[in-house]
């Protein structure tokens, strides 16, 4: 069975595209709001004149691009492994390689303290307010803050909790990642599609994972780092699998 078929035949079973979107109600109608994690792709000069990105990123102030997502969109990007944050508005769209989830200038890069060959990050749409100041956040921050304050004889306790956090970032830094082809709501549909792919396209170590008795997760891995990761990647976009999610584990 050729495989364009068995996607166009999967697809209005698919429950949603690896970058996911959260519902948001309100009295008049509902909001979509994105979410997703990957790799950023870190902005210079060579991107540009590499064509690899179709516009320039200045790094005086905390800017980032994206894909799709409009202009003046207020983004939450994330850190996983410290737990570092900060929120802002898209400085516009721009054309680059799906494997990459958003565009950030080294500011920003830096802040987040990514490391520039793995830079993993976590993506969140924010509600938009009518005013908005950008905001730079690190849980180390608020536990600062806190032990600041805090009676001396529990001092004792949050260095301990900082020292808890500095082993736990160890850990993760030695986590490893998963492409997210996608969720299907039967089994069966993600079996056929994983059965394809390994046939036609030597993918290994490919698995349908069951997340509860309505959703089966069709992912690739494990993966060490970025560049294990980018070959396959790159296949299965070009085989017309868009937004894939990658995550660490």
């Amino acid at each position: 069975m050729n495989l364009k078929f068995i996607v166009l035949f999967i697809f209005p079973f698919f429950l949603m595209q690896c970058a996911e979107y959260n519902s948001i109600k309100n009295k008049h109608n509902t909001k979509q709001y994105f979410s997703s994690s990957g790799f950023a792709l870190i902005y210079d000069d060579k991107v540009y004149s590499h064509k690899i990105v179709n516009r320039k990123l200045e790094n005086i102030q905390f800017n980032a691009m994206h894909s799709h997502l409009k202009r003046n969109t207020l983004l939450r990007i994330s850190n996983p492994i410290n737990s570092k944050a900060i929120e802002l508005k898209l400085s516009s769209i721009a054309h680059y390689p799906q494997i990459f989830n958003i565009v950030i200038n080294k500011k920003v890069a830096t802040f987040l303290e990514l490391d520039f060959d793995n830079p993993y990050v976590e993506i969140l749409e924010l509600k938009k307010n009518k005013t908005f100041i950008a905001k730079e956040g690190t849980i180390f921050d608020i536990e600062k803050n806190v032990a600041g304050k805090a009676p001396v004889d529990k001092i004792e306790v949050d260095n301990i909790a900082i020292a808890s956090t500095e082993t736990d970032i160890k850990k993760e830094k030695n986590k490893e990642f998963f492409i997210i082809i996608s969720d299907f709501y039967y089994e069966k549909t993600a079996l056929n599609l994983m059965k394809d792919l390994v046939k036609k396209n030597s993918l290994k170590s490919i698995e349908v994972k069951k997340i509860n008795n309505n959703k089966y997760r069709l992912l690739v891995g494990p993966f060490k780092n970025f560049n294990a990761l980018k070959t396959t990647y790159i296949s299965l976009n070009n085989l017309g699998f868009e937004s894939l999610n990658v995550y660490r584990k």
